[in-house]
């Protein structure tokens, strides 16, 4: 699993390197938009002095209170936050995805599709790859929200259970709880990204969009979730360390004024985190190809492959007719 993770994260940066102008321009007029307004909406997003998050996460957490869940549940609690944050940044960063870095994830996927040196023009993506890519990224976002479901069901069910038995007191109890429902969680939500990031990828490879791209994607991630996850680390960690870069050098250090060296930082930083972007599509195509390639390998390997050829004969009237015949 490794040396295959390793081998396609080696291709994607040879990929990336080798076309680095066009990268860099899409980055620079597609992605900056994105990553500038999603840097700022967690600038924006402070729990102490933002009213909108403090309305939201009341909100989810008189949800949660509702459900039966513990105040004393730890994970609950830090979990109720991270949901109205990631909720108000889906918001606010909404217009941005729909229309830039679509636009941006559909050029990656052609270049990589047709091997091209340079990017497409945009009109050439509109009726095509760009609807399939939005289709798909709308239907994602509906799965990300079924899986956040399905976790918190499980949660609930955990917790009426403990409650059930009476042991919905005991701390060390809640604190197992807490540490098997950060487990759970991650793992189904980590699982259901990766696989949304791939059906975007099906989808500007294979021109479908909407659920059957995301089903496409499940089927080509099972068996190699493990892989998927760990090339889908590098580019996150770095999204990560480029968010607490901005949180530190610009937000920390901002009182009010602007000044040149402040903007040219954020831009940088901005800028960077618009190439993890990029080189996050990247991997997802080349791991896409890896995956067809595997399958097609196999599918030989087991016998599943034949070939039909078509050629043009005359039936007893005279008039032409297709007649199949195989080949081996």
């Amino acid at each position: 699993m490794m040396v295959r993770a390793s081998k396609i994260i080696r291709k994607s940066i040879q990929n990336f390197l080798n076309n680095y102008h066009s990268y860099a321009s899409i980055a620079a007029l597609l992605v900056f938009p994105v990553s500038a307004s999603i840097l700022l909406s967690q600038a924006a997003l402070n729990p102490a002095t933002s009213p909108v998050l403090q309305t939201v996460h009341a909100r989810i957490r008189s949800l949660f209170d509702a459900a039966g869940f513990p105040p004393s549940l730890q994970f609950a609690s830090l979990l109720n936050l991270k949901l109205a944050q990631t909720a108000c940044a889906y918001l606010l960063t909404l217009p941005f995805t729909l229309t830039f870095l679509i636009a941006a994830k559909a050029t990656v996927i052609q270049i990589l599709h047709r091997n091209l040196s340079a990017p497409p023009r945009l009109n050439s993506l509109l009726p095509t790859t760009f609807l399939s890519v939005l289709s798909t990224h709308l239907c994602a976002s509906l799965f990300v929200l079924s899986a956040n479901a399905t976790a918190f069901s499980l949660m609930f069910i955990t917790t009426n259970a403990l409650d059930v038995v009476g042991l919905s007191a005991s701390h060390a109890a809640l604190l197992c709880l807490s540490a098997a429902s950060a487990i759970v969680y991650s793992v189904i939500l980590a699982n259901t990204l990766v696989a949304c990031n791939l059906a975007s990828v099906v989808a500007g490879m294979e021109d479908c969009g909407g659920p059957t791209a995301v089903l496409k994607a499940c089927v080509l991630i099972r068996g190699r979730t493990a892989t998927a996850l760990t090339l889908a680390l590098p580019a996150n960690l770095g999204m990560a360390v480029v968010e607490g870069l901005f949180q530190y050098r610009i937000v920390r250090v901002y009182h009010g004024g602007i000044n040149l060296s402040i903007v040219w930082e954020a831009v940088t930083i901005a800028y960077i985190y618009s190439l993890l972007v990029i080189f996050d599509v990247v991997t997802c195509c080349i791991f896409y190809k890896s995956c067809i390639s595997d399958d097609d390998q196999l599918s030989w390997d087991d016998g599943y492959h034949y070939r039909i050829a078509a050629e043009v004969v005359a039936d007893e009237g005279g008039s032409p007719k297709l007649k199949a015949c195989d080949m081996p």
